[in-house]
């Protein structure tokens, strides 16, 4: 799996090439956390997020499909009380409807075949009133990919989509929801965050 080959390298290939972005989105994606909050977070990867989501809530699930990934992750975060370490598929959580008040996704909708149908059932999981908060990778060059992605797409990472933050809106409106707010975390590469309020 492409994953569990490049998690001992993935921190330090993404402070290289990104770091403004690699360290703002986690620290962005806090700030929509709350002290109560129990989170699930998806494509949790090496921690890059949960290190940042781990300091400010009550409970914290990290999930991943990649054990490679997971194993950075808790090497990490172990620190951290609140936080437990669990492979998940993103398109099929076993969790019951709305059994976290907020729901994270970073950077992985881009690489799935049915981003639509993942969304969906991260917002099954969230409860109502709560949030779910997808962070994404926006390129600026008309739907090409950007140095960094193309470079990504080289080493055997495959991008399903490219989003600008037009078509990243689009991409929601298209999907029904009208709740979403957004904001961008600016870099060579930009990340994207749209937060669903449920």
């Amino acid at each position: 799996m492409f994953w569990n080959k490049v998690a001992p390298l993935y921190d330090a290939f993404e402070t290289l090439l990104n770091k403004r972005v690699y360290n703002g989105t986690g620290k962005a994606v806090a700030e929509e956390i709350c002290s109560t909050d129990n989170v699930l977070e998806c494509a949790s990867g090496t921690g890059s997020i949960t290190k940042y989501i781990a300091p400010v809530c009550r409970r914290l699930t990290a999930t991943d499909m990649s054990a490679g990934m997971l194993r950075q992750n808790e090497k990490k975060c172990m620190k951290f009380g609140n936080v437990r370490f669990k492979y998940a598929d993103i398109m099929h959580l076993k969790c019951p409807d709305g059994a976290f008040d907020k729901v994270v996704a970073g950077n992985v909708i881009h690489l799935l075949d049915e981003p639509e149908l993942a969304v969906k059932e991260l917002c099954r999981a969230c409860k109502p009133g709560g949030k779910v908060i997808i962070p994404t990778y926006i390129n600026d060059d008309g739907g090409k990919l950007s140095f960094c992605a193309a470079f990504l797409e080289k080493i055997g990472l495959r991008f399903t989509r490219t989003f600008n933050e037009e078509t990243y809106i689009e991409f929601f409106m298209n999907a029904g929801y009208e709740n979403v707010g957004y904001h961008v975390v600016e870099g060579r590469m930009p990340c994207m965050i749209a937060v669903i309020e449920k």
